[in-house]
């Protein structure tokens, strides 16, 4: 097939268009929930085992006690633990998940996108941010790849987090459980999720970042929110009067006061580049 050089030029320039856009390019998925994963035993008591994800995170996560983001030492794995990454995420692959309580549900898929989306980086890595990670002509980010099967079914990281864990359990705690390998993105925590300490570790995961300039940013009497805030809000109010009535939930007193007086203008920012320590 040969094309002119007008359409070439047209594409390329479309293609330098949509990298030089930035966060305002990013296109939020919208939650469509996919009735398949509805299935669950409510009287399970199957446990999932996700020590081969803590103890990655053990040796590869660097903490931060200052506000910037969680990072991951990527250039430091080893081959036997990105092997060891990708056995767990092979494991989870053959879990029963029809068969499973919804709390214990909820804390695989949330391990699973965390573990995918730090295995995708791996195998592409060096790479400077995610979304250089192509899922196909004019995409940016790896976002629609399938990536791992379950149950015989095939699934991508937009699969989980959209037509999932987000409509599945409208708990829009869940944006600050699951990491996208970049600065701007809450935290990827220390430990994993369980049916055990899920409400704690969402509850940290929000704090954490709400209380982060890069989740809330108040400097110069000017607000300033992470883009994920615009990016979803259907997930945390229809007006940003309930936005900011969900961020003073999880604000430090004198942050939730000011954010209670605020009355001006909201502005957006988020950072793509890559979490590597």
């Amino acid at each position: 097939m040969r094309f002119s050089s007008k359409i070439l030029l047209t594409l390329f320039g479309l293609l330098i268009l949509a990298g030089s856009m930035g966060a305002a390019a990013f296109a939020a998925p919208k939650a469509e929930l996919w009735p398949r994963w509805q299935a669950n035993d409510p009287q399970s008591s199957i446990r999932v085992d996700h020590s081969a994800w803590a103890k990655f995170l053990d040796n590869y996560l660097i903490v931060s006690n200052s506000g910037t983001a969680n990072l991951v030492r990527y250039v430091g794995v080893s081959p036997v633990d990105k092997a060891s990454l990708a056995q767990y995420i092979a494991e989870l692959s053959g879990v029963p998940m029809s068969k499973l309580n919804r709390t214990e549900q909820k804390a695989v898929w949330i391990n699973l996108y965390n573990a995918l989306t730090v295995n995708t980086i791996l195998d592409h890595y060096p790479v400077k941010s995610i979304r250089k990670i192509s899922s196909g002509w004019f995409s940016s980010g790896p976002w629609d790849l399938k990536l791992v099967k379950m149950e015989e079914i095939e699934l991508s990281l937009n699969d989980i987090e959209h037509r999932i864990l987000r409509p599945i359990w409208e708990d829009n705690r869940v944006h600050y459980a699951v990491n996208c390998a970049s600065l701007g993105c809450p935290d990827l925590q220390p430990e994993p999720f369980s049916a055990e300490n899920m409400e704690r570790l969402l509850d940290k995961a929000a704090r954490d970042y709400v209380n982060s300039p890069r989740g809330v940013d108040l400097a110069g009497g000017k607000l300033t929110l992470s883009s994920i805030y615009d990016w979803f809000q259907v997930d945390f109010g229809d007006t940003d009067a309930t936005m900011l009535a969900h961020l003073r939930k999880y604000a430090v007193p004198a942050l939730a006061e000011k954010l209670k007086r605020y009355k001006g203008p909201i502005s957006y920012q988020y950072s793509w580049d890559l979490n590597k320590g």
